[in-house]
């Protein structure tokens, strides 16, 4: 039986319908956030680069995919998800946070300033997590507190800003700890900051029965591991309405094309998993003039064929990163909206089942080189290996080398160039 609920405030309103039952917790909402478009849920926000989806201009975003939202953040440690252990510990005041010139900190009254310039949508409050071990006992005492403190902090900066702005909607974290860890901190939302929280996010599933139950109709905002279609389904299935999602970039950037689908096929190939994607650069793909997924109705498979694909990524061009992009999210799209009619016709359960039986778990491995990295976009550590090739080296060997060789012939070919150094032969 479906139960309806809805919340509404000046920044935001969320009508939801509710499908639970005893292994599940699914629902089907609607994020209305005037004058922007709805966003009906479950569904995805895409992980932004300083602002802008990776590969894609505004103009593409718009008009070739179906993005409907973007997560954007400061500095590199929360722009990166899952986020990047900093080396600091927080502060009473700060998170400590890994930057484009290294290691720094962020303190919340300078959140609260940017906030008060930027104007989002919807802000996201800091919350005082660890990512690199386990927290102590001493450390699950504060992360309540200063979460709290934070969130106050954040309120009472928007409150005291006289621009004349629409307030935005504020999201408040739920830890991820046990409910009687940070019982204090829900206590204390729930009792006086309800009237300003607009929805939740959420860092661990698990912790969605934490939520009091008063304000558990608000919207949940997943920043979780989601490695996969597999890892969405589940959370889906425990409450979570949106998700941010870095796996879709990852794999464009791997050369990667999603092929997955929900709920799938009744009976795989020859009783064998189907992939959840392709690897572009496999030399399988050179003269494949078919589109990357027979009936996808994206611009890239309705306008280019395989073997264009692999002969862009072949010679490193940017075209061939701009089209996998616009192919996965569209893919994602599909995803999300057979997901949504799958709960209205009270089937998910079974179609689930029948992907998890129907593809396998995790992507194929890329086997060529993606675009060159920067910083933000790997996870650093002591003693790590160089992630891009190195641009230039020192010409005083190759300058002695081509003095002593001969000159080439006029009828040399590439292997006599490469035996007289004055070429390379690149695999």
């Amino acid at each position: 039986m479906a139960t309806k609920q809805s919340y509404s405030s000046n920044a935001l309103a969320f009508e939801s319908k509710a499908f639970s039952s005893h292994d599940s917790n699914l629902r089907l909402g609607k994020i209305l956030l005037p004058p922007r478009t709805s966003i009906v849920t479950p569904h995805y926000i895409a992980v932004s680069s300083k602002g802008c989806v990776p590969h894609l201009s505004q103009d593409t975003m718009k008009g070739s995919t179906g993005i409907q939202g973007i997560y954007v953040a400061l500095e590199d440690c929360p722009r990166r998800h899952p986020p990047v252990p900093a080396r600091a510990a927080n502060t009473n005041t700060s998170i400590s946070i890994q930057t484009a010139l290294g290691f720094s900190t962020l303190e919340s009254d300078d959140y609260v300033a940017a906030v008060q310039k930027l104007r989002p949508d919807i802000i996201l409050g800091m919350a005082d997590n660890e990512y690199s071990k386990k927290p102590g006992v001493k450390r699950l005492e504060k992360m309540g507190d200063r979460t709290l403190a934070w969130f106050q902090d954040l309120v009472a900066g928007l409150e005291d800003d006289a621009n004349g702005f629409p307030q935005p909607a504020l999201f408040a974290p739920v830890l991820p700890i046990q409910a009687g860890q940070q019982s204090d901190y829900l206590d204390t939302i729930e009792e006086e900051l309800a009237d300003r929280i607009s929805g939740w996010i959420v860092y661990d599933p698990a912790s969605i029965d934490s939520i009091p139950a008063t304000m558990r109709r608000l919207p949940r905002l997943a920043m979780t591991d989601v490695w996969g279609p597999q890892d969405i389904l589940n959370q889906i299935s425990l409450g979570i309405d949106a998700f941010v999602l870095s796996f879709v970039g990852e794999a464009t950037d791997a050369g990667i094309a999603l092929t997955f689908a929900f709920p799938g096929p009744e009976r795989s190939l020859g009783g064998n998993r189907v992939p959840t994607g392709i690897d572009m650069w496999s030399t399988a793909y050179s003269s494949d003039v078919f589109c990357i997924v027979e009936g996808c109705t994206c611009y890239t498979c309705k306008n280019h064929h395989r073997a264009f694909i692999r002969h862009l990524l072949d010679a490193k061009e940017m075209l061939a990163w701009v089209l996998l992009q616009i192919h996965n999210y569209h893919t994602l799209d599909i995803f999300f909206a057979n997901v949504r009619q799958s709960i209205r016709n009270a089937t998910f359960e079974d179609d689930r089942d029948l992907f998890a039986k129907t593809f396998e778990q995790e992507f194929p491995t890329s086997t060529g080189r993606g675009p060159r990295l920067r910083g933000y976009q790997v996870k650093s550590g002591p003693d790590e290996p160089r992630r891009n090739l190195q641009a230039f080296r020192s010409l005083e060997d190759t300058q002695e080398r081509l003095a002593e060789a001969p000159v080439p012939s006029f009828d040399a070919d590439g292997e006599d160039l490469e035996q007289q150094g004055f070429a390379e032969r690149l695999t």
